[in-house]
């Protein structure tokens, strides 16, 4: 390998992406977490509660591009540099590398109302989540893998740097009323606690290479870059060697000790008719305020520089005065101002909405309803969903099959297009015994084979103990 190639390697390698797309799991209203996907969901139980730390987990990896490990590390006769600078190449400024994970540490749910009509539902819970967003910065590796000799007259654009991590613990509470047999609602607020936060999306500026007028080339830098971290510094202080005070500071801001912020969840059913239903949800529609432990650097100036002068004796400057002055024109332009100024960060906002037929009737012996409202053991659909993020929105289309298979075991295939692959197959199963509940669902199975091969890999899983409807 290179040895100008391995530090963008070694992005590739750490930037794995994931999404928090959960087309599965949305919809799947046998499994109390659909609520978080649709506030307003079909409730199918009269209570649960998630068993702690293991009622959901969520996990997915993936990349936009169209390019994989193995393009990198397949062993071919073509040389790696050549294959590095190849799907390097190929990769626009737009491509992203996401991650998000999620851990449930508990959640909850109970119906109330009348003794004959219990068509209400409080759902609740605390769950940790780390999500990351990056973009390709195309012309700073263009820059580091070829330099500026062949780019004479093109610009090195600075906002290709364009980056937004959190970890955050988010406590939530909602409510789903089922209005009639055709309209059921529902709404969630939130209160975020931040862990910590680093994002640096407000760049602007270029590096231009042009012809010289004293020299053979003039360099005009142009720089407005900033990047923005809270909770970060007081981990990483060359002061700060105690371990379990650390690990205390992050319990701490878990349990609502760090930078908050609120939050609401947005949903509602409809059913057209016997058969046809039409859905819709609004997730993360909020903020956080970021006032603690905040350290934000800046680099911002201008520069045009036309390279050493040999005739600098001319202008009445010694060696030493000349080079001193070229020495300080740089440290001015890339001097690191620290700041201490507080923000506000938008969440990122998410839209599901989905189109559902049901169809095949269940014989008497095939029906349980105490789990399941539905009259129908088949369903297709389509779902939208839409994220929102620094340079453009993250869209997904799902089409999907639903199967009531038999008394206590549901499954629900998907196909999905997004920005990583065409060819998306997902799998979920959600099984009952007795009271307890565990569902597995994972995406991309094709790619399962050669997972070195493949742009994303999800999984979810969980176990919840529920107190079925009554007949």
């Amino acid at each position: 390998m290179n040895i100008k190639s391995a530090p963008v390697f070694i992005v590739f390698l750490v930037t794995i992406c994931f999404s928090q797309n959960k087309q599965i799991l949305y919809g799947f209203s046998e499994i109390p977490q659909s609520l978080m996907q649709n506030p307003g969901g079909r409730v199918s139980n009269r209570a649960y509660f998630g068993i702690p730390l293991l009622s959901h987990f969520h996990i997915n990896a993936g990349h936009s591009g169209g390019i994989s490990a193995y393009d990198f590390l397949s062993d071919n006769s073509v040389d790696f540099n050549t294959k590095f600078r190849r799907e390097v190449n190929r990769l626009k400024s737009n491509d992203f590398f996401t991650a998000t994970q999620q851990l449930e540490l508990f959640s909850g749910g109970f119906a109330f109302g009348d003794s004959y009509n219990k068509n209400k539902y409080i759902s609740f819970g605390l769950y940790q989540e780390f999500d990351l967003i990056s973009y390709f910065p195309k012309d700073y590796v263009r820059l580091a893998l070829n330099g500026n000799q062949n780019s004479i007259g093109r610009p090195f654009r600075l906002n290709d740097l364009s980056l937004n991590a959190d970890i955050l613990s988010v406590f939530h509470v909602g409510f789903n009323k089922k209005v009639n047999a055709k309209f059921t609602y529902g709404f969630r607020g939130k209160i975020y606690s931040s862990v910590a936060n680093v994002n640096s999306t407000r760049n602007e500026g270029q590096f231009l290479t042009v012809r010289g007028e004293n020299n053979i080339y003039r360099h005009i830098f142009n720089t407005n870059l900033e990047a923005r971290t809270s909770g970060i510094a007081s981990l990483i202080d060359d002061d700060n060697s105690d371990v379990s005070k650390d690990i205390k500071t992050l319990r701490k801001r878990l349990l609502f000790g760090g930078n908050l912020g609120l939050g609401v969840d947005l949903g509602f059913t409809y059913k057209i008719d016997d058969q046809w239903t039409f859905d819709a949800s609004i997730l993360d529609f909020g903020f956080i305020s970021y006032t603690k432990d905040v350290k934000n650097y800046q680099v911002k100036g201008d520069l045009v520089f036309e390279g050493a002068n040999p005739l600098f004796v001319e202008t009445g400057q010694t060696a030493e005065e000349y080079w001193t002055e070229i020495e300080d024109d740089f440290e001015d332009l890339f001097a690191v101002d620290t700041l201490k100024n507080t923000y506000t960060r938008l969440r990122p906002v998410k839209l599901n909405t989905s189109i559902n037929y049901a169809f095949g009737k269940k014989n008497k012996s095939d029906c349980d309803c105490r789990v399941a409202e539905s009259d129908y053991q088949n369903a297709v659909g389509a779902q939208l969903y839409a994220i929102a993020r620094p340079k453009a929105p993250q869209l997904a289309l799902t089409a999907y099959y639903y199967r009531y298979l038999f008394k206590g075991i549901r499954a629900k295939a998907t196909y999905t297009v997004d920005s990583y692959a065409f060819d998306n197959i997902g799998l979920g199963v959600s099984a009952h015994l007795r009271g307890l509940n565990f569902y597995i669902m994972a995406d991309n199975l094709l790619k399962y084979q050669n997972i070195y091969d493949t742009q994303s890999v999800s999984l979810q899983l969980g176990f919840n103990y529920i107190l079925k409807n009554e007949d």
